[in-house]
């Protein structure tokens, strides 16, 4: 292991709360991104060698990577990056595999479609919005205003602060082809967020359900992340061209994972935090 990085889907596991969902077994040693170089191969394994720099988004129910070794399930693997330092590769798995999958198995985006991504300048949200341009979408992104100068060198059409969801649509552009949602919101205010989808659009959340409107058409659709080599290959291949740009608050030692997660529930984490292996 080179590096993982902290996802807030490690403190819910940690936590328990997602025990019902995701039944692990303990001991269980936290970690779901990967990124390091491959020590040794099961006797089946084929496509891969000794050395080669890897990275992967490993099962939730048994994950591992905080750790100076783990063992992966081969299938995962995806050469790593070139373009950047391995450690920072582990901020890809995840976040970039639960974008992807927001972008283009839930929203279905194409070219020259609007989409609203609230919750831009998050780890996943930035990876939309990246993915969401270099398809051609026409992107609005919100978020605090401290993000507003890197998403607008994302090359996105709009920066807007938090949404005052009462204002409605116009008041942003709007409505939109899709709405892309990353951030926590109470069920009426998800419910506001349908009247920001066109007529026959989607609305696609990582953070609770948002509901449809059948009387327009409107369809919704949550995520839950899955591991996909062919996806994480692609992914890569964007960021090693410069058209995916990974953007990293903090890098953290092992022997601190305790206090990052800590940092986290306190809301004190500065954002995409690696943690590097010993």
């Amino acid at each position: 292991m080179a590096a993982t990085s902290f996802n807030p889907v490690d403190d819910h596991i940690r936590a328990g709360v997602l025990a019902e969902m995701i039944p692990i077994a303990l001991p269980y040693v936290p970690g779901i991104d990967l990124a390091g170089t491959v020590a040794g191969l099961g006797p089946q394994v084929t496509g891969l060698k000794v050395g080669d720099r890897v990275v992967a988004m490993l099962p939730l129910d048994s994950a591992g990577a905080a750790a100076e070794y783990v063992l992966a399930p081969a299938e995962s693997l995806a050469p790593a990056p070139r373009s950047i330092a391995l450690a920072d590769a582990a901020a890809l798995p995840l976040t970039g595999l639960a974008a992807w999958q927001t972008a283009f198995d839930l929203a279905e985006l194409k070219p020259g479609q609007s989409v609203l991504v609230n919750g831009a300048g998050g780890a996943v949200g930035s990876l939309v919005v990246q993915l969401a341009v270099g398809a051609g979408a026409h992107v609005t992104a919100v978020d605090a205003p401290q993000h507003a100068d890197r998403l607008r060198g994302y090359g996105v059409d709009r920066v807007v602060a938090p949404l005052t969801l009462a204002a409605g649509p116009a008041s942003v552009g709007g409505p939109f082809h899709a709405v892309v949602n990353h951030v926590r919101l109470s069920p009426d205010e998800l419910a506001q967020l349908t009247s920001y989808v066109a007529e026959g659009g989607v609305c696609a959340s990582t953070a609770g359900p948002i509901p449809e409107d059948t009387a327009r058409k409107v369809r919704s659709a949550s995520l839950w992340v899955r591991s996909d080599r062919t996806q994480l290959t692609e992914l890569v291949t964007k960021v090693d061209t410069g058209e995916l740009q990974l953007h990293i608050a903090a890098h953290r030692p092992m022997a601190e994972l305790a206090t990052v997660h800590a940092d986290a529930g306190a809301g004190r984490l500065p954002g995409k935090t690696i943690v590097l292996a010993p």
